[in-house]
């Protein structure tokens, strides 16, 4: 790994180089990692990071002799194991987790002698740089955990955006909308907390019938906890006493209504795109449908184009070739539209693997074999 040494270790001469905030917009910094340590943040984004992790990343290559999938086994590797650390699944879930919380995800590209991708590393920084340099290449300058700075050019980075107006490289973070609401519910958790304890504590309320010095309402409080609340006082009997009445409190007196967190929390469902159905798994196949082709395709068709046109030369994908993320996870579907899909095995659309993979069987000896019914004739046809 002398590679990945030379390059986040080289921080004496890109230290050199670093260059203040400017004003021209071409500086971003992700929020710190403050939005992963919320519940309600971590659950409203895990529906999208599964189901990206679910998609199947594929080589294709459509050329004049036909289509043709994973053509290439040094491709094929690289997309089932990026690197070292991580598989396919695992990556995507990452780099899906860093574009819900940043709406930017970074993945270093690294290539051998012969300009081959052979291994992607996801890039988790505390902030972004970009370099324009007059007949220089575009490039990505990256300040990395104990002080390290990463320099590379912008080919070399696979970058997912989310939110992509304000600036002409980067998505718009997620902070300023956020925080007001993050505000609230932290504020929400914190009086809730504060209600339980305190409910945890107070049972009676001591209402004197006379202004008593403090002194004096104290010593009484004293009494009334020693003698009736005391585990070690037993007998059955107690006494009143004119000098006040008492008023017992219930647990639910402490603990306040939150509307305003209830909100806040559909509020920050709605940024995400998500609802407490999909959260919590409680979708229907039509609900799930509607979430995959609102949150899922598109950062899908995104991954695509971006894999694309970073792992291939523009003459590569000038003979067809290109990265596809497909799904064939339909656990989602009801019993009905599962056996359903029978028919498109018999029409050729299918595998039968394919269709028991849906069906959540083991695949079958020559079942990646696509087969067709040929009993659809005419009625000419059949008599002959």
């Amino acid at each position: 790994m002398a590679w990945w040494n030379k390059i986040f270790g080289a921080s004496e001469q890109s230290q050199t180089k670093i260059k203040l905030i400017s004003d021209d917009g071409n500086w971003y910094s992700p929020w710190g990692g403050n939005l992963y340590k919320s519940d309600i943040v971590r659950a409203a984004i895990r529906p999208k990071v599964k189901a990206m992790g679910k998609l199947q990343a594929t080589h294709i290559r459509e050329g004049p002799d036909g289509l043709k999938v994973n053509p290439e086994p040094y491709m094929k590797r690289l997309l089932q194991e990026p690197n070292p650390y991580s598989t396919g699944q695992m990556f995507m879930e990452r780099m899906t987790t860093q574009l819900e919380l940043n709406n930017n995800a970074f993945a270093l590209i690294y290539r051998n002698t012969d300009h081959i991708p052979v291994q992607l590393y996801p890039i988790n920084a505390s902030g972004v740089e970009v370099i324009r340099e007059e007949g220089q290449e575009l490039k990505l300058k990256f300040w990395l955990s104990r002080g390290k700075v990463l320099t590379v050019p912008y080919s070399d980075v696979i970058h997912l955006r989310d939110d992509y107006n304000e600036n002409d490289i980067f998505g718009s973070a997620n902070t300023e909308a956020l925080k007001p609401l993050m505000e609230i519910i932290n504020a929400s958790d914190q009086s809730i907390v504060n209600a339980v304890k305190n409910s945890a504590i107070i049972r009676w309320i001591l209402k004197f019938q006379t202004i008593l010095r403090k002194e004096d309402r104290d010593i009484a409080v004293e009494e009334f906890v020693e003698n009736f609340m005391s585990s070690t006082k037993s007998g059955g009997a107690a006494y009143s006493d004119p000098r006040y009445s008492l008023e017992q409190v219930k647990n639910e007196q402490f603990v306040p209504a939150t509307p305003h967190q209830e909100k806040a929390i559909q509020r920050i469902y709605s940024f995400f795109g998500t609802n407490d159905k999909i959260v919590q798994a409680k979708y229907d196949e039509n609900e799930w449908l509607a979430y995959y082709e609102s949150e899922i395709e598109p950062c899908a068709l995104q991954a695509s184009g971006e894999f694309t046109r970073k792992l291939f030369s523009p003459r590569e994908r000038g003979f067809g070739n290109r990265i596809a993320f497909d799904s064939m996870d339909m656990s989602f579907a009801s019993m009905q539209t599962k056996l359903n899909l029978v028919q498109m095995v018999d029409r050729r659309s299918l595998t039968p693997n394919e269709w028991r993979r849906v069906m959540n069987l083991p695949p079958l000896e020559g079942g990646d074999e696509p087969i067709l019914r040929l009993d659809t004739q005419t009625v000419r046809d059949t008599a002959k």
